[in-house]
């Protein structure tokens, strides 16, 4: 069987994201054993697609005079991953992304659509465009950018935008004790370090981690000897940044199949919905609630959350964030601290569950990811 090619892979990850999947994931799991050449051009080729969608849904439905709602999914993608290509992507040769992709519309069985991909990926160029309102040229829902507006003002919700829209740098864990490499300089988070660009390679036998999320383990003021409860604990970055303090920790998660990554980290793992009450007495010296959030501070690594989010939903994930802290501040002990963290810029999963914040990172501001934290005491 023949192996598939980097085109093929995105398109299949492409696909595999317009019905639920998580872009990152389906990467990781597909390109492992692709060069590592291929592999990076299906990365670029599905994050840059998922980044600049509306941008590039327009220029198709500008050439080709239909409606995108009208495009079978297939010959949809399959354009997209083209039209990406031929405007965002240096070095790609013309023949290489307009052939294949018109090959991938083929394979999807949807062989009549082949003319009709040729008429419109020709008039591709890299021209400068006006674009038909700020969202399309900003790539972000139109409800997404008035609340930033409103929010942070016209120019920070502009940057946080246009961050979305970068491939976002790399950053490394350094554990306590450990040397840092040569090839890597230090941020202002201790134990954080940014591999150089054109360093040796030597980072990768540390732990990627944005600097946004080890900004939050340093909340805690963790000591040797504390009973640690990480309450939405995988993949088990932060557990494994706050066992570097010597804590007692235990980690939990909601889903069994991401708690099996963090078997290596040595502690006990528990099972358990966090919005139910918990299995555990006030026996807690310090919490991390890192609770599930819409993670609209990360749409450099997960842009396809851009395009699936809905204003409705924020609602429901305040209701569910309220209940998990209020479980998660009954078993911390007395004098004990909490902090409260999510990945997301919207004020209904940070203000309005935790209060004030006590760090707030957001894109186009500060480096890294979109990060909120509260602490809060017993």
């Amino acid at each position: 069987m023949a192996t598939a090619t980097a085109r093929e892979i995105a398109f299949d990850i492409l696909m595999a994201v317009e019905g639920g999947g998580y872009a990152s994931d389906l990467l990781t799991v597909r390109c492992e054993t692709l060069p590592s050449r291929d592999a990076g051009l299906a990365a670029s080729i599905v994050l840059g697609v998922l980044r600049y969608r509306s941008q590039v849904d327009y220029l198709i439905q500008h050439y080709s005079g239909k409606p995108i709602k009208k495009l079978d999914v297939e010959v949809l993608i399959a354009l997209r991953m083209a039209v990406f290509q031929l405007r965002y992507l240096d070095r790609i040769p013309a023949h290489a992304a307009v052939g294949e992709s018109v090959e991938l519309i083929k394979r999807a069985r949807k062989r009549s659509a082949t003319g009709f991909a040729n008429a419109v990926l020709r008039k591709v160029n890299r021209g400068p465009v006006v674009w038909p309102d700020r969202e399309t040229e900003l790539c972000v829902p139109a409800w997404m950018l008035k609340r930033w507006e409103a929010r942070y003002g016209v120019a920070v919700a502009e940057g946080i935008a246009r961050a979305a829209l970068e491939t976002p740098q790399r950053y490394i864990r350094v554990p306590k004790g450990s040397e840092a490499p040569r090839e890597a300089e230090p941020t202002e988070i201790a134990g954080c370090y940014k591999p150089l660009p054109h360093g040796r390679g030597s980072e990768s036998d540390f732990r990627i981690q944005d600097i946004g999320s080890q900004a939050v383990v340093p909340l805690l003021d963790l000591q040797p000897g504390m009973r640690f409860l990480d309450l939405c604990a995988a993949p088990g970055n932060k557990t494994a940044q706050a066992l570097e303090f010597g804590v007692q920790a235990v980690g939990c998660d909601v889903h069994m199949s991401r708690l099996v990554g963090m078997r290596g980290l040595g502690i006990p793992l528990v099972q358990l919905n966090a919005e139910c009450p918990l299995p555990f007495g006030p026996v807690f010296d310090r919490v991390l609630v890192d609770a599930p959030c819409s993670g609209t501070g990360t749409l450099a690594h997960n842009p396809e959350i851009k395009w699936r989010l809905r204003e409705e939903h924020l609602a429901e994930l305040h209701l569910r964030q309220v209940r998990i802290l209020e479980n998660a501040m009954r078993v911390l002990k007395p004098g004990g601290l909490l902090v409260y963290s999510t990945c997301s810029l919207e004020p209904e999963e940070n203000e309005s569950v935790a209060g004030p914040a006590t760090m707030q990172r957001v894109p186009g501001q500060v480096e890294g990811d979109g990060f909120f934290a509260r602490v809060l005491t017993a």
